[in-house]
């Protein structure tokens, strides 16, 4: 019978809760795509606020995902973000996961629209 317990595919394994979150994933992607990046080009990215990027910039360095620097340019103080070696995999592994999880999403809507002979 469709639907049963027995015929749903578990979810994949990989997806990461630290990144797993829209904002933070566009975070992570825009990162991903650069060696550093200047705070305020992180939040123009996201469309988000100042203290959204900092709060998301703190929590994905706890995991290890994100560097933060702090300098000056001039007199103007600056923070530059940067993915760690750490950051990419998890990014990678969560990318593969998502992907898994479409593919098997469709496998199963494929399945469901074969003919039930009745």
């Amino acid at each position: 019978m469709t639907g049963e317990a027995h015929d749903r595919t578990p979810p994949p394994q990989g997806l990461d809760e630290a990144i797993h979150h829209p904002t933070r994933l566009q975070f992570m992607a825009f990162l991903s795509g650069c060696a550093e990046a200047e705070f305020a080009a992180v939040r123009d990215y996201c469309a988000v606020s100042d203290a959204s990027v900092s709060r998301i910039a703190q929590a994905l360095e706890a995991e290890g995902y994100v560097r933060i620097r702090k300098g000056y340019i001039g007199k103007r103080p600056r923070t530059w973000l940067s993915l760690t070696t750490q950051g990419r995999t998890a990014l990678t592994a969560h990318m593969a996961a998502l992907q898994a999880l479409a593919e098997a999403a469709q496998q199963a809507g494929a399945h469901n629209n074969e003919p039930s002979g009745d």
